[in-house]
């Protein structure tokens, strides 16, 4: 089974208003956890499309106009992902997608590749997250030890490394540093 350990920055929270303009993957064997491919672009955007950013987005992931400039077009960012995934085969029951957040980051590699032709491709339609791992990892804690759930829980990525002894993300937040966090969080949280 292959992981697409998948992490993406954009110039806001909401993919029908803002853009992708890092992402960043991993392509992994889970059975040796061999790196077997890393793709990072950032996505050039037009002027209008940096116009309309989050500013509170932009300050997180550190990215200006200027630094975007030097990106490519979204639709080689699409050709090159779509290159290198038929390269690798990556299809259902074969390959699944990872992410901290999926229904972010699934919102967003929308606009690079469409639904359309991710079905035609017949990659993996479910992505999971780190955090629902960490939960049931929790819940089965609770159980085997007889305390009770907790009441509160932060499900962050950075909470998730502090309960396992990990560094905090850098923090400025780029994509490529954000795949490498999640794969040691999820090495940490399955015991891989």
């Amino acid at each position: 089974m292959l992981a697409i350990f998948l992490d993406m920055e954009t110039t806001g929270l909401d993919p029908r208003q803002h853009f992708a303009i890092d992402i960043a993957l991993k392509i992994v064997d889970l059975s040796t956890f061999e790196i077997k491919a890393t793709y990072q672009s950032i996505v050039k955007q037009p002027r209008e499309n940096w116009l309309n950013h989050d500013p509170v987005s932009v300050q997180i992931n550190g990215y200006t106009w200027e630094s975007l400039q030097q990106g490519k077009e979204p639709f080689l960012v699409s050709k090159e992902i779509i290159d290198l995934f038929d390269s690798f085969g990556i299809e259902r029951g074969t390959s699944v997608f990872i992410c901290q957040n999926p229904a972010f980051d699934r919102g967003f590699f929308t606009q690079l590749v469409d639904v359309y032709t991710q079905e035609r491709l017949n990659w993996p339609y479910h992505w999971l997250d780190l955090a629902s791992m960490y939960w049931a990892k929790v819940v089965q804690r609770s159980h085997e030890r007889g305390v009770p759930f907790p009441v509160r829980m932060n499900l962050s990525k950075n909470q998730i490394a502090k309960e396992f002894g990990l560094q905090p993300e850098a923090d400025r937040h780029e994509a490529l540093n954000g795949v490498d966090h999640l794969i040691k969080c999820y090495r940490a949280v399955l015991g891989a």
